[in-house]
């Protein structure tokens, strides 16, 4: 995909999560754009890594960086100990125009990923996307049991329950997401 076209894609995101009472920050963003690969197929060709707080892509997080550079995204600072937001800048609606065909395209997978996740804590976050991550790329066969050992072995942080009920739900998301494919 080129950039300008995941840009309007990411620019979209990002208004949509925010409309949903998303923090924005990068976190989300990341988490976000994992699921939109993963979970639904986006072709945006991002690299994803197990890291610290989950999958991260240090080319995504190049690309936001750009984005912010070319006056597409800015960001907006808040009050200690918070991080800053993510928004669109007003230019957001010029690629609306120049993308219309990408973004009908994929209206309905932002639309999902903004309601699945866009209110979620940053903890509540690292645990969905490493479920994703362990259900589609480590141990996609695995029983739930399996993946949510798999999961507390990757994370141990995470306690048995919460990496449990991860796990549950991200197969609820694939069960929903493949009805969205249909």
């Amino acid at each position: 995909m080129n950039r300008l076209k995941r840009a309007a894609l990411l620019t979209s995101l990002t208004r949509k999560m925010r409309d949903r009472e998303s923090w924005c920050g990068e976190t989300h963003i990341q988490k976000a754009v994992y699921f939109l690969e993963d979970l639904l197929g986006l072709p945006m060709d991002f690299e994803f890594t197990l890291y610290r707080h989950g999958p991260f892509s240090f080319d995504l997080r190049d690309e936001l960086t750009s984005m912010r550079a070319d006056d597409l995204l800015k960001l907006e600072p808040q009050a200690p100990p918070y991080g800053p937001r993510i928004a669109p800048t007003e230019r957001y609606e010029q690629l609306k125009k120049s993308f219309s065909a990408t973004l009908k395209k994929y209206k309905e997978h932002l639309i999902f990923v903004a309601d699945k996740i866009g209110d979620k804590g940053v903890t509540e976050l690292e645990q969905l996307a490493t479920a994703l991550y362990v259900t589609k790329r480590k141990k996609p066969d695995a029983s739930v049991e399996e993946r949510t050992e798999e999961l507390i072995r990757l994370k141990p942080h995470i306690s048995a329950e919460a990496a449990r009920v991860a796990i549950e739900e991200v197969d609820r998301m694939i069960e929903e997401a493949e009805e969205l494919a249909a």
